[in-house]
């Protein structure tokens, strides 16, 4: 498949609900990570107000829902620039537009250096900590595995991470498992035309 569609696929996959048949359904962008783009795409700056339907919760989820999969993007210890601007582009795509590019590659920014300063243990004890709910976890998981299955199979290191990440949230490894189980349905049931 071309970088490009791939690139779609994944974004499509990575907006839509978690669940079955909507899994597909770019119509209906209704996955936890599109919904708290919104929050983090409005995100005030220093000078301006807060603006009518900003949440620092919504705000705080994103971000944990971009680093887990950044930190699983890293296992392996191998995340050229390559990898690096396919990943900005599915996150950036992922949005439905909620979020800047430019707002995008300053969060990839962050989680570069938090990752060298604090190393993967601490990073995944932050994600675990802003994950409060279930279904947060697992769709932390979910976009977690789905950006590690872009690179078409996920190797021993990152799904240890997945696992890691899991537990951390709360979840088991058959949680991880169901995850994988989705994204490649998903991603085996799609074209990029559908």
């Amino acid at each position: 498949m071309e970088k490009d569609a791939r690139i779609d696929l994944l974004a499509r996959v990575a907006r839509s609900a978690s669940s079955g048949a909507a899994l597909l359904d770019s119509n209906k962008p209704t996955s936890i990570l599109y919904l708290t783009a919104a929050s983090y795409g409005s995100r005030p700056t220093e000078d301006a107000t807060v603006p009518t339907g900003f949440d620092p919760v919504a705000v705080a989820l994103f971000e944990a829902i971009v680093e887990a999969a950044y930190v699983v993007a890293n296992a392996d210890g191998v995340f050229d620039k390559d990898e690096r601007a396919a990943f900005e582009r599915v996150v950036t795509a992922a949005c439905g537009g909620a979020v800047a590019p430019q707002q995008i590659v300053a969060l990839v920014d962050d989680l570069a250096d938090q990752l060298a300063e604090d190393g993967i243990d601490r990073r995944i004890e932050a994600i675990g900590a802003a994950v409060t709910k279930k279904e947060h976890a697992q769709e932390v998981v979910r976009i977690a595995a789905l950006l590690a299955q872009a690179s078409d199979d996920v190797s021993a290191v990152e799904r240890g991470v997945l696992e890691r990440l899991a537990t951390r949230c709360g979840l088991e490894a058959a949680d991880v498992d169901t995850a994988l189980g989705e994204v490649r349905a998903a991603l085996a049931g799609a074209t990029p035309s559908s």
